[in-house]
């Protein structure tokens, strides 16, 4: 086996910071679209992300982030990756980084379930569905959640994105049944009529609509990877793989040899912290969701801008602690624009930063013809042969 460029690669992805619509946006309903660009604006000029900033954020844009200058000289590499996936999901983004795109759009919901998925959900749980439609998550359990509380109904609801969300009150349905219905309904979605990426357990507390919180016991019902992924590939090759947030959830365990579940972003880079103390020789795959379930698909830019400040802080630890043979990967899995129509996930590149103490050059890395560039480049480092998709950066890092 060659000889390792890097001895480990810490992967982090900050779930929906898009930095500016797709060339496909249009297909998506997505023109104009640009949560980046969007949360500078909502914050005019106070938007201070000082270690993303000298990274290169603003330089791999064509469009400035009001507030976040363009550096002379970033610290390390910079570009941007555009999606080739048949959808705009979490799953989609992070199976295409890791080599396996979604070609197959998967079944989406404008006008709630079908009476023969709710049927079955039903005659499984013994529990009425309520709701049934596209909604956000805290307004129908605003509306709803009291109803919920009285006769243990089970909220049912979706987005715009292949997700099928049941909601309940954790006092009135213990998780371990709210998990268990969840898992029934993952098992008739698979296809052939319908295939959902995601079933979520969306368990709350609160004693009435004006002070009801979802707790961190959310829990995804992936579907299964339908190939083998890079990290499947990384795994029986040797190489030790680490899962930190969603990430166990979205490949349903595969190619994960230890996991973290998060309660929060500042969580997640805790076990982030925890991890690179290690000694091991691998890759640390993260997934910090704060971004995107508590801001993005709330439309709440300001709090948007807060995360961002938020981990940006954190972030200056994590670049202190690399060593001269680690790598860090800094990206998204798609945009959720806060300054968008809706309040679903939108179509557009994703940032793409990576950066090693070691690094003595700096450079633009483009735009990246496909997510799964990513996982191609960890792949090479650790010369492991995957999915003939995506190409390898490795060789522009110096």
């Amino acid at each position: 086996m060659m000889t390792k460029k890097y001895k480990r690669i810490f992967g982090i992805v900050l779930d929906s910071v898009g930095t500016g619509e797709a060339a496909d946006a249009a297909k998506y309903g997505d023109v104009g679209s640009d949560t980046l660009g969007h949360v500078g604006e909502a914050y005019k000029g106070d938007l201070k992300i000082p270690n993303l900033q000298k990274m290169g954020l603003a330089n791999l844009r064509d469009k400035p982030i009001l507030g976040v200058d363009k550096v002379d000289r970033s610290l390390g590499y910079y570009g941007k990756m555009k999606e080739i996936s048949a959808g705009k999901d979490s799953m989609d983004g992070h199976w295409e980084m890791m080599g396996l795109p979604v070609e197959q759009a998967l079944s989406t919901f404008p006008n709630g379930f079908p009476n023969s998925i709710i049927k079955q959900i039903e005659d499984f749980s013994g529990r009425k569905v309520i709701g049934n439609r596209p909604e956000s998550g805290t307004k129908i359990i605003a509306e709803l959640g009291e109803e919920q509380m009285k006769t243990g109904d089970l909220i049912v609801y979706t987005s715009g994105d292949s997700v099928l969300q049941i909601a309940a009150h954790e006092d009135v349905i213990p998780l371990e049944e709210l998990y268990r219905i969840c898992k029934f309904a993952r098992s008739i979605v698979n296809g052939p009529e319908y295939i959902v990426g995601r079933i979520i357990a969306r368990p709350y507390v609160g004693p009435d609509k004006n002070h009801f919180t979802r707790t961190a016991n959310r829990h995804d019902f992936t579907l299964e990877p339908t190939g083998t992924t890079d990290l499947d590939y990384l795994q029986t090759a040797g190489v030790h793989t680490v899962g930190i947030g969603k990430i166990n959830d979205i490949f349903s365990g595969h190619g994960i040899d230890e996991g973290y579940h998060n309660e929060s972003n500042m969580d997640g880079m805790d076990h982030v912290d925890h991890v690179m103390a290690e000694d091991f020789e691998g890759f640390c795959f993260t997934n910090l969701v704060d971004f995107d379930a508590m801001y993005g698909h709330r439309r709440n830019p300001i709090g948007f801008g807060q995360a961002l400040m938020d981990f940006d802080k954190r972030l200056e630890r994590v670049l202190n602690n690399l060593k001269d043979d680690d790598l860090l990967l800094i990206t998204a899995d798609h945009g959720n624009d806060p300054g968008f129509t809706g309040s679903d996930h939108t179509r557009e590149y994703v940032p793409l930063l990576a950066y090693s103490p070691s690094m003595s050059q700096t450079d633009s890395l483009g735009v990246r013809d496909t997510f799964a560039d990513f996982g191609a480049t960890i792949l090479d480092n650790f010369d492991v042969t995957g999915n003939p998709v995506g190409t390898s950066f490795l060789d522009k890092l110096k």
